[in-house]
Protein backbone atom coordinates (compact mmCIF):
# COMPACT_ATOMS: atom_id res chain seq x y z
CA UNK A 1 0.00 0.00 0.00
CA UNK A 2 1.32 3.16 -0.92
CA UNK A 3 0.95 6.05 1.36
CA UNK A 4 -1.42 8.36 -0.28
CA UNK A 5 -4.50 5.51 -1.37
CA UNK A 6 -6.92 6.66 -4.32
CA UNK A 7 -9.47 8.43 -2.60
CA UNK A 8 -6.69 10.91 -0.89
CA UNK A 9 -5.30 12.07 -4.39
CA UNK A 10 -7.61 13.80 -4.91
CA UNK A 11 -9.40 15.98 -1.41
CA UNK A 12 -10.50 18.83 -3.01
CA UNK A 13 -12.44 19.56 -6.78
CA UNK A 14 -12.43 22.62 -8.56
CA UNK A 15 -14.35 22.91 -10.93
CA UNK A 16 -13.25 25.57 -13.67
CA UNK A 17 -15.67 25.92 -16.55
CA UNK A 18 -14.30 28.22 -19.31
CA UNK A 19 -16.09 29.42 -22.22
CA UNK A 20 -16.49 26.19 -24.07
CA UNK A 21 -17.04 24.17 -21.13
CA UNK A 22 -14.62 21.93 -21.20
CA UNK A 23 -11.47 22.98 -19.11
CA UNK A 24 -11.53 21.65 -15.39
CA UNK A 25 -8.69 21.02 -13.17
CA UNK A 26 -8.24 18.63 -9.84
CA UNK A 27 -6.44 20.51 -7.29
CA UNK A 28 -4.99 18.98 -3.89
CA UNK A 29 -7.01 20.95 -0.67
CA UNK A 30 -4.74 23.76 0.32
CA UNK A 31 -6.29 22.83 3.87
CA UNK A 32 -3.61 19.94 3.85
CA UNK A 33 -0.36 20.72 5.82
CA UNK A 34 1.60 18.17 2.96
CA UNK A 35 2.76 20.54 0.55
CA UNK A 36 2.46 18.56 -2.05
CA UNK A 37 -1.71 19.00 -1.80
CA UNK A 38 -1.30 22.35 -2.97
CA UNK A 39 0.22 21.52 -6.43
CA UNK A 40 -2.26 20.55 -9.23
CA UNK A 41 -2.55 17.26 -10.08
CA UNK A 42 -5.09 15.81 -12.12
CA UNK A 43 -6.61 17.80 -14.99
CA UNK A 44 -8.73 17.57 -17.59
CA UNK A 45 -8.01 19.68 -20.63
CA UNK A 46 -10.54 20.20 -23.27
CA UNK A 47 -9.14 21.12 -27.00
CA UNK A 48 -10.50 24.05 -26.90
CA UNK A 49 -8.23 25.11 -24.09
CA UNK A 50 -4.92 23.79 -25.26
CA UNK A 51 -2.67 26.06 -25.67
CA UNK A 52 -1.59 27.33 -29.32
CA UNK A 53 2.19 27.74 -30.04
CA UNK A 54 3.67 28.71 -33.59
CA UNK A 55 7.17 27.92 -35.03
CA UNK A 56 9.08 30.89 -36.11
CA UNK A 57 11.74 29.58 -38.53
CA UNK A 58 13.79 32.90 -37.80
CA UNK A 59 14.20 33.02 -33.82
CA UNK A 60 14.09 28.73 -34.18
CA UNK A 61 11.92 28.38 -31.05
CA UNK A 62 8.11 27.86 -30.47
CA UNK A 63 6.08 31.19 -29.76
CA UNK A 64 2.40 31.91 -27.99
CA UNK A 65 0.15 32.78 -30.39
CA UNK A 66 -0.42 36.25 -28.85
CA UNK A 67 3.46 36.96 -30.03
CA UNK A 68 2.42 36.36 -33.58
CA UNK A 69 0.35 38.56 -35.92
CA UNK A 70 -2.46 36.07 -36.20
CA UNK A 71 -6.24 36.13 -34.97
CA UNK A 72 -7.28 34.20 -32.04
CA UNK A 73 -9.16 30.83 -33.70
CA UNK A 74 -12.70 30.64 -34.53
CA UNK A 75 -14.72 27.84 -35.73
CA UNK A 76 -15.65 29.86 -38.54
CA UNK A 77 -12.80 29.05 -39.95
CA UNK A 78 -11.28 31.33 -42.93
CA UNK A 79 -9.04 30.93 -46.03
CA UNK A 80 -6.16 31.68 -44.38
CA UNK A 81 -6.49 29.60 -41.29
CA UNK A 82 -6.74 26.68 -43.72
CA UNK A 83 -3.42 27.24 -45.60
CA UNK A 84 -1.64 27.89 -42.13
CA UNK A 85 -3.30 24.82 -40.53
CA UNK A 86 -0.62 23.00 -43.54
CA UNK A 87 2.07 25.31 -43.42
CA UNK A 88 1.83 24.63 -39.41
CA UNK A 89 2.36 21.12 -39.57
CA UNK A 90 5.01 21.26 -42.07
CA UNK A 91 7.05 23.30 -39.98
CA UNK A 92 6.66 21.60 -37.14
CA UNK A 93 8.22 18.07 -38.91
CA UNK A 94 10.77 20.27 -40.35
CA UNK A 95 12.13 21.70 -37.57
CA UNK A 96 12.13 18.01 -36.18
CA UNK A 97 13.46 16.45 -39.07
CA UNK A 98 16.77 18.86 -39.22
CA UNK A 99 17.60 18.27 -35.63
CA UNK A 100 18.17 13.91 -36.81
CA UNK A 101 21.32 13.11 -36.25
CA UNK A 102 21.18 11.75 -39.61
CA UNK A 103 20.24 15.95 -41.68
CA UNK A 104 22.81 17.12 -38.90
CA UNK A 105 25.85 18.25 -40.79
CA UNK A 106 28.81 17.51 -38.14
CA UNK A 107 30.82 20.90 -37.82
CA UNK A 108 34.58 18.85 -38.07
CA UNK A 109 34.23 15.85 -39.86
CA UNK A 110 36.68 13.31 -37.56
CA UNK A 111 36.35 10.55 -40.44
CA UNK A 112 36.12 11.02 -43.94
CA UNK A 113 33.04 8.31 -44.36
CA UNK A 114 31.31 10.50 -41.51
CA UNK A 115 30.19 12.96 -44.01
CA UNK A 116 28.54 10.34 -46.57
CA UNK A 117 26.00 9.11 -43.93
CA UNK A 118 24.28 12.36 -43.75
CA UNK A 119 21.77 13.59 -45.30
CA UNK A 120 20.53 16.91 -46.79
CA UNK A 121 16.80 18.09 -47.16
CA UNK A 122 15.79 19.92 -49.99
CA UNK A 123 12.48 21.67 -51.27
CA UNK A 124 10.44 21.46 -54.50
CA UNK A 125 11.53 24.63 -55.45
CA UNK A 126 14.89 23.51 -56.06
CA UNK A 127 13.54 20.44 -57.85
CA UNK A 128 11.51 23.25 -60.02
CA UNK A 129 14.90 25.22 -60.83
CA UNK A 130 16.48 22.49 -62.57
CA UNK A 131 16.59 21.90 -66.40
CA UNK A 132 19.43 19.30 -65.95
CA UNK A 133 18.84 15.89 -64.09
CA UNK A 134 18.77 16.07 -60.57
CA UNK A 135 19.67 12.68 -58.28
CA UNK A 136 19.76 11.35 -55.27
CA UNK A 137 17.83 14.17 -53.31
CA UNK A 138 15.27 13.53 -50.14
CA UNK A 139 12.28 15.81 -50.02
CA UNK A 140 9.71 16.81 -47.03
CA UNK A 141 6.49 17.24 -48.62
CA UNK A 142 2.91 16.35 -48.34
CA UNK A 143 1.40 13.41 -50.37
CA UNK A 144 -1.38 14.72 -52.48
CA UNK A 145 -3.65 14.08 -55.60
CA UNK A 146 -4.28 17.27 -57.42
CA UNK A 147 -4.74 14.89 -60.76
CA UNK A 148 -7.25 11.78 -60.80
CA UNK A 149 -4.94 8.42 -60.22
CA UNK A 150 -1.71 11.31 -60.50
CA UNK A 151 0.33 11.82 -57.23
CA UNK A 152 2.04 14.91 -56.12
CA UNK A 153 4.51 16.37 -53.28
CA UNK A 154 3.80 19.75 -52.05
CA UNK A 155 5.28 21.49 -49.47
CA UNK A 156 5.11 25.39 -49.12
CA UNK A 157 7.85 26.37 -52.37
CA UNK A 158 6.07 24.09 -54.98
CA UNK A 159 3.98 21.10 -56.13
CA UNK A 160 6.25 18.74 -58.32
CA UNK A 161 4.87 15.49 -59.71
CA UNK A 162 5.20 11.91 -58.23
CA UNK A 163 6.39 8.65 -59.85
CA UNK A 164 5.67 5.68 -57.79
CA UNK A 165 6.22 2.76 -59.97
CA UNK A 166 9.58 1.88 -58.76
CA UNK A 167 9.09 3.32 -54.99
CA UNK A 168 9.20 0.99 -51.75
CA UNK A 169 7.66 2.15 -48.69
CA UNK A 170 9.07 1.97 -45.57
CA UNK A 171 6.79 1.07 -42.38
CA UNK A 172 3.60 2.90 -41.88
CA UNK A 173 0.26 3.61 -43.46
CA UNK A 174 1.35 6.47 -46.60
CA UNK A 175 -2.13 8.22 -47.26
CA UNK A 176 -2.88 11.40 -48.50
CA UNK A 177 -2.25 14.68 -46.97
CA UNK A 178 0.61 13.41 -44.74
CA UNK A 179 3.88 14.36 -44.78
CA UNK A 180 6.84 12.22 -46.30
CA UNK A 181 10.57 12.07 -46.71
CA UNK A 182 10.67 11.02 -50.47
CA UNK A 183 14.16 9.95 -52.04
CA UNK A 184 14.82 9.38 -55.34
CA UNK A 185 15.71 11.63 -58.75
CA UNK A 186 14.35 14.64 -60.48
CA UNK A 187 13.83 14.85 -64.53
CA UNK A 188 11.55 15.93 -67.08
CA UNK A 189 9.82 18.06 -64.29
CA UNK A 190 8.49 14.37 -62.23
CA UNK A 191 10.47 13.19 -58.89
CA UNK A 192 10.86 9.56 -59.09
CA UNK A 193 10.39 8.36 -56.11
CA UNK A 194 13.10 5.37 -55.02
CA UNK A 195 12.16 4.95 -51.25
CA UNK A 196 9.18 6.77 -49.01
CA UNK A 197 10.06 7.18 -45.43
CA UNK A 198 8.29 8.92 -42.72
CA UNK A 199 9.98 11.70 -40.88
CA UNK A 200 11.85 10.49 -37.53
CA UNK A 201 10.18 10.83 -34.31
CA UNK A 202 11.38 12.18 -31.40
CA UNK A 203 11.06 11.83 -27.57
CA UNK A 204 9.93 14.19 -25.80
CA UNK A 205 12.80 14.88 -23.44
CA UNK A 206 14.47 15.37 -26.47
CA UNK A 207 12.30 18.06 -27.47
CA UNK A 208 12.00 19.61 -24.36
CA UNK A 209 16.14 19.50 -24.23
CA UNK A 210 15.68 22.32 -27.15
CA UNK A 211 12.78 24.44 -25.75
CA UNK A 212 12.75 24.44 -22.14
CA UNK A 213 9.87 24.00 -19.81
CA UNK A 214 7.45 25.42 -22.48
CA UNK A 215 3.63 23.98 -21.22
CA UNK A 216 3.06 22.83 -25.07
CA UNK A 217 0.12 20.50 -22.83
CA UNK A 218 -2.13 23.23 -21.42
CA UNK A 219 -3.57 23.43 -18.54
CA UNK A 220 -2.96 25.88 -15.19
CA UNK A 221 0.71 25.43 -14.84
CA UNK A 222 2.96 28.57 -16.57
CA UNK A 223 5.33 25.50 -17.24
CA UNK A 224 5.81 21.89 -18.07
CA UNK A 225 4.90 19.81 -15.32
CA UNK A 226 7.61 17.48 -15.99
CA UNK A 227 10.03 19.91 -14.20
CA UNK A 228 8.08 19.32 -10.85
CA UNK A 229 10.13 17.24 -8.51
CA UNK A 230 7.29 16.92 -5.85
CA UNK A 231 4.57 15.63 -8.57
CA UNK A 232 7.34 13.57 -9.65
CA UNK A 233 7.65 12.08 -6.36
CA UNK A 234 3.86 12.08 -5.60
CA UNK A 235 3.55 9.83 -8.70
CA UNK A 236 5.87 6.96 -7.74
CA UNK A 237 4.51 6.86 -4.67
CA UNK A 238 1.20 6.56 -5.15
CA UNK A 239 1.04 3.08 -6.29
CA UNK A 240 -2.53 2.50 -6.01
CA UNK A 241 -3.09 5.15 -8.51
CA UNK A 242 -5.76 3.33 -11.60
CA UNK A 243 -7.33 4.69 -14.78
CA UNK A 244 -9.88 2.48 -16.34
CA UNK A 245 -10.40 2.76 -20.05
CA UNK A 246 -13.63 1.67 -21.95
CA UNK A 247 -14.51 2.70 -25.21
CA UNK A 248 -18.01 1.87 -27.17
CA UNK A 249 -20.05 2.23 -23.70
CA UNK A 250 -23.41 0.92 -25.39
CA UNK A 251 -25.57 2.35 -22.58
CA UNK A 252 -28.69 1.35 -24.14
CA UNK A 253 -27.87 -2.26 -24.46
CA UNK A 254 -28.69 -4.79 -21.44
CA UNK A 255 -25.41 -6.51 -21.88
CA UNK A 256 -23.12 -3.33 -21.39
CA UNK A 257 -25.07 -2.43 -18.28
CA UNK A 258 -24.84 -5.67 -16.75
CA UNK A 259 -21.11 -5.98 -17.28
CA UNK A 260 -20.59 -2.43 -16.15
CA UNK A 261 -22.42 -3.63 -13.05
CA UNK A 262 -19.83 -6.21 -12.85
CA UNK A 263 -17.05 -4.18 -13.19
CA UNK A 264 -18.08 -1.49 -10.30
CA UNK A 265 -18.64 -4.88 -8.06
CA UNK A 266 -14.80 -5.97 -8.39
CA UNK A 267 -13.25 -2.76 -8.24
CA UNK A 268 -15.77 -1.45 -5.08
CA UNK A 269 -12.97 -2.86 -2.93
CA UNK A 270 -10.10 -1.07 -4.24
CA UNK A 271 -11.53 2.27 -6.10
CA UNK A 272 -9.79 3.19 -9.52
CA UNK A 273 -8.71 6.64 -9.24
CA UNK A 274 -10.64 7.68 -12.43
CA UNK A 275 -12.95 5.69 -15.44
CA UNK A 276 -12.40 6.85 -18.46
CA UNK A 277 -15.72 6.39 -21.02
CA UNK A 278 -15.51 6.84 -24.36
CA UNK A 279 -18.58 6.93 -26.82
CA UNK A 280 -20.30 6.19 -29.06
CA UNK A 281 -23.05 6.06 -25.99
CA UNK A 282 -25.66 4.40 -28.00
CA UNK A 283 -25.73 0.91 -30.36
CA UNK A 284 -28.23 2.76 -32.55
CA UNK A 285 -27.14 6.64 -33.03
CA UNK A 286 -30.02 8.05 -35.38
CA UNK A 287 -33.29 8.95 -34.51
CA UNK A 288 -35.69 11.12 -33.35
CA UNK A 289 -35.29 9.77 -29.75
CA UNK A 290 -31.78 9.78 -29.68
CA UNK A 291 -31.20 12.12 -26.84
CA UNK A 292 -33.93 10.95 -24.80
CA UNK A 293 -32.84 7.77 -24.73
CA UNK A 294 -29.10 8.81 -24.36
CA UNK A 295 -30.79 10.92 -21.00
CA UNK A 296 -32.22 7.40 -20.01
CA UNK A 297 -29.52 5.94 -20.70
CA UNK A 298 -26.76 7.65 -18.94
CA UNK A 299 -29.62 7.83 -15.78
CA UNK A 300 -29.28 4.27 -15.52
CA UNK A 301 -25.27 4.30 -15.41
CA UNK A 302 -25.87 6.94 -12.64
CA UNK A 303 -28.50 4.21 -10.63
CA UNK A 304 -25.49 1.60 -11.29
CA UNK A 305 -22.62 3.26 -9.82
CA UNK A 306 -24.95 5.33 -6.76
CA UNK A 307 -25.58 0.97 -5.67
CA UNK A 308 -21.13 1.01 -5.27
CA UNK A 309 -20.61 4.10 -2.68
CA UNK A 310 -16.95 3.61 -2.32
CA UNK A 311 -16.65 4.38 -6.50
CA UNK A 312 -19.25 6.86 -5.97
CA UNK A 313 -17.28 8.40 -3.34
CA UNK A 314 -13.73 8.01 -4.37
CA UNK A 315 -13.68 7.81 -7.81
CA UNK A 316 -13.90 10.38 -10.96
CA UNK A 317 -15.72 9.45 -13.82
CA UNK A 318 -14.70 11.19 -17.66
CA UNK A 319 -16.75 10.88 -20.48
CA UNK A 320 -15.22 11.60 -24.19
CA UNK A 321 -17.87 11.74 -27.06
CA UNK A 322 -17.57 9.56 -30.06
CA UNK A 323 -18.39 10.13 -34.05
CA UNK A 324 -21.76 9.22 -33.78
CA UNK A 325 -23.10 10.65 -30.20
CA UNK A 326 -25.41 13.98 -30.43
CA UNK A 327 -23.40 16.99 -31.63
CA UNK A 328 -22.52 19.21 -34.94
CA UNK A 329 -21.34 16.80 -37.25
CA UNK A 330 -18.25 14.41 -37.65
CA UNK A 331 -15.80 17.50 -37.66
CA UNK A 332 -13.17 17.42 -34.97
CA UNK A 333 -12.54 18.57 -32.41
CA UNK A 334 -15.83 17.58 -31.00
CA UNK A 335 -17.45 19.38 -27.89
CA UNK A 336 -18.44 17.76 -24.65
CA UNK A 337 -22.20 16.23 -25.09
CA UNK A 338 -24.37 18.94 -24.18
CA UNK A 339 -25.25 19.81 -20.35
CA UNK A 340 -29.10 19.06 -21.15
CA UNK A 341 -28.30 15.86 -21.67
CA UNK A 342 -25.88 15.08 -18.71
CA UNK A 343 -27.27 17.46 -16.04
CA UNK A 344 -29.25 14.82 -14.40
CA UNK A 345 -26.28 12.61 -14.50
CA UNK A 346 -23.73 15.08 -13.00
CA UNK A 347 -26.36 15.73 -10.33
CA UNK A 348 -26.43 12.01 -9.36
CA UNK A 349 -22.49 11.33 -10.05
CA UNK A 350 -20.91 14.77 -8.88
CA UNK A 351 -17.22 14.03 -9.67
CA UNK A 352 -17.68 13.37 -13.50
CA UNK A 353 -16.50 15.69 -16.01
CA UNK A 354 -17.92 15.78 -19.88
CA UNK A 355 -15.10 16.71 -22.15
CA UNK A 356 -14.66 17.21 -25.46
CA UNK A 357 -12.88 14.58 -28.32
CA UNK A 358 -10.03 14.60 -28.28
CA UNK A 359 -8.80 15.54 -24.64
CA UNK A 360 -5.86 16.01 -22.55
CA UNK A 361 -5.20 14.35 -19.17
CA UNK A 362 -2.45 15.52 -16.91
CA UNK A 363 -1.90 13.80 -13.64
CA UNK A 364 0.89 14.66 -11.86
CA UNK A 365 3.99 15.27 -14.84
CA UNK A 366 2.25 12.68 -16.96
CA UNK A 367 1.02 13.66 -20.01
CA UNK A 368 -1.75 11.74 -21.58
CA UNK A 369 -4.36 12.47 -24.50
CA UNK A 370 -7.60 10.11 -25.19
CA UNK A 371 -8.84 10.40 -28.84
CA UNK A 372 -12.02 8.35 -29.77
CA UNK A 373 -12.14 8.02 -33.33
CA UNK A 374 -12.63 4.68 -35.58
CA UNK A 375 -9.14 6.26 -37.51
CA UNK A 376 -7.75 3.25 -38.15
CA UNK A 377 -10.04 1.75 -41.15
CA UNK A 378 -10.38 5.57 -42.35
CA UNK A 379 -6.70 5.30 -43.10
CA UNK A 380 -6.00 2.12 -44.37
CA UNK A 381 -9.01 3.00 -46.77
CA UNK A 382 -6.83 6.12 -47.95
CA UNK A 383 -3.57 4.34 -48.46
CA UNK A 384 -1.39 5.09 -51.37
CA UNK A 385 0.05 1.70 -51.25
CA UNK A 386 -1.04 -0.66 -48.16
CA UNK A 387 1.68 -2.19 -46.10
CA UNK A 388 3.14 -5.86 -47.39
CA UNK A 389 2.93 -7.14 -43.25
CA UNK A 390 -0.77 -6.65 -42.78
CA UNK A 391 -0.90 -8.73 -40.01
CA UNK A 392 0.97 -5.98 -38.01
CA UNK A 393 -1.68 -3.09 -39.08
CA UNK A 394 -1.67 -1.74 -35.06
CA UNK A 395 2.20 -1.37 -35.49
CA UNK A 396 2.05 1.09 -38.43
CA UNK A 397 -0.69 2.78 -37.51
CA UNK A 398 1.27 3.97 -34.33
CA UNK A 399 4.29 4.84 -36.08
CA UNK A 400 2.25 6.87 -38.49
CA UNK A 401 0.23 9.20 -35.87
CA UNK A 402 3.61 9.74 -33.77
CA UNK A 403 5.82 10.83 -37.03
CA UNK A 404 3.22 12.95 -38.46
CA UNK A 405 2.81 14.73 -35.01
CA UNK A 406 -1.07 14.67 -35.62
CA UNK A 407 -4.34 12.52 -34.58
CA UNK A 408 -5.80 12.74 -37.78
CA UNK A 409 -3.36 12.71 -40.74
CA UNK A 410 -5.97 12.43 -43.54
CA UNK A 411 -7.59 14.32 -46.50
CA UNK A 412 -10.00 17.09 -44.58
CA UNK A 413 -12.99 15.24 -46.81
CA UNK A 414 -12.24 12.35 -45.36
CA UNK A 415 -11.57 13.85 -41.59
CA UNK A 416 -12.98 17.50 -41.06
CA UNK A 417 -11.13 19.17 -38.94
CA UNK A 418 -11.95 23.17 -37.65
CA UNK A 419 -9.50 24.69 -39.56
CA UNK A 420 -8.50 27.16 -37.04
CA UNK A 421 -8.72 24.10 -34.19
CA UNK A 422 -5.97 21.77 -36.40
CA UNK A 423 -3.22 22.74 -33.40
CA UNK A 424 -5.60 20.87 -30.72
CA UNK A 425 -4.96 17.99 -32.62
CA UNK A 426 -1.33 17.59 -32.29
CA UNK A 427 0.65 14.89 -30.70
CA UNK A 428 3.92 16.90 -30.25
CA UNK A 429 5.66 16.85 -27.95
CA UNK A 430 5.26 13.18 -27.47
CA UNK A 431 2.56 12.47 -24.51
CA UNK A 432 3.89 9.78 -22.29
CA UNK A 433 0.03 8.01 -22.83
CA UNK A 434 -1.79 8.17 -26.07
CA UNK A 435 -5.22 6.54 -25.93
CA UNK A 436 -6.72 5.88 -29.63
CA UNK A 437 -9.73 4.37 -28.67
CA UNK A 438 -10.80 3.20 -31.88
CA UNK A 439 -12.67 0.00 -32.61
CA UNK A 440 -9.99 -1.94 -34.17
CA UNK A 441 -9.60 -5.45 -31.76
CA UNK A 442 -7.17 -3.76 -28.38
CA UNK A 443 -3.09 -3.38 -28.65
CA UNK A 444 -0.49 -2.03 -26.42
CA UNK A 445 2.24 -0.56 -27.91
CA UNK A 446 5.38 1.42 -26.86
CA UNK A 447 6.95 3.69 -29.73
CA UNK A 448 9.58 6.47 -28.94
CA UNK A 449 8.77 6.35 -25.63
CA UNK A 450 4.96 7.05 -25.86
CA UNK A 451 2.96 3.99 -24.47
CA UNK A 452 -0.41 3.76 -27.13
CA UNK A 453 -3.40 2.04 -26.38
CA UNK A 454 -6.50 1.06 -27.86
CA UNK A 455 -8.71 -0.33 -25.63
CA UNK A 456 -10.86 -1.53 -28.11
CA UNK A 457 -14.91 -1.58 -28.56
CA UNK A 458 -16.26 -2.99 -25.63
CA UNK A 459 -19.17 -4.77 -26.64
CA UNK A 460 -17.39 -6.43 -29.65
CA UNK A 461 -14.29 -7.48 -27.82
CA UNK A 462 -16.05 -9.27 -25.37
CA UNK A 463 -16.37 -6.85 -23.17
CA UNK A 464 -12.57 -5.96 -22.60
CA UNK A 465 -11.06 -3.06 -21.03
CA UNK A 466 -7.20 -1.41 -20.22
CA UNK A 467 -6.51 -0.97 -16.99
CA UNK A 468 -3.20 1.71 -16.76
CA UNK A 469 -1.21 2.41 -14.05
CA UNK A 470 0.97 5.21 -13.47
CA UNK A 471 2.90 4.75 -10.72
CA UNK A 472 5.07 2.47 -12.72
CA UNK A 473 3.45 3.16 -16.16
CA UNK A 474 2.77 -0.36 -17.00
CA UNK A 475 -0.81 -1.97 -18.51
CA UNK A 476 -3.08 -4.60 -17.95
CA UNK A 477 -5.73 -6.24 -20.45
CA UNK A 478 -9.24 -6.59 -18.56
Amino acid sequence: MSFYPPYLLICFIHFMESQNGCGWKVTFSSCCNCSYFRENVFNIIGAFDIPRFIYNSERKKFLPLSMTDLPGPSLFGTARDKAELYRERYSILQQRTHRHELFTPSPVVAHPDDSKSKFQLKTVETLLGNTAKVGEVIVLGMITQLKEGKFFLEDPTGVVQLDLSKAQFHSGLYTESCFVLAEGWYEDEVFHVNAFGFPPTEPSATTRAFYGNINFFGGPSSSSVKASAKLKQLEEENEDAMFVFVSDVWLDQAEVLEKLHMMFAGYSSAPPTCFFFCGNFSSAPYGKNQIQSLKGSLKALADIICEHPSIHKSSRFVFVPGPEDPGPGSILPRPPLAENITQEFRQLVPFSFFTTNPCRIQYCTQEIIIFREDLINKMCRNCVRFPNSNMDIPSHFVKTILSQGHLTPLPLYVSPVFWAYDYSLRVYPLPDLLITADKHDPFTITNTDCLCINPGSFPRSGFSFKVYYPSNKTVEDR
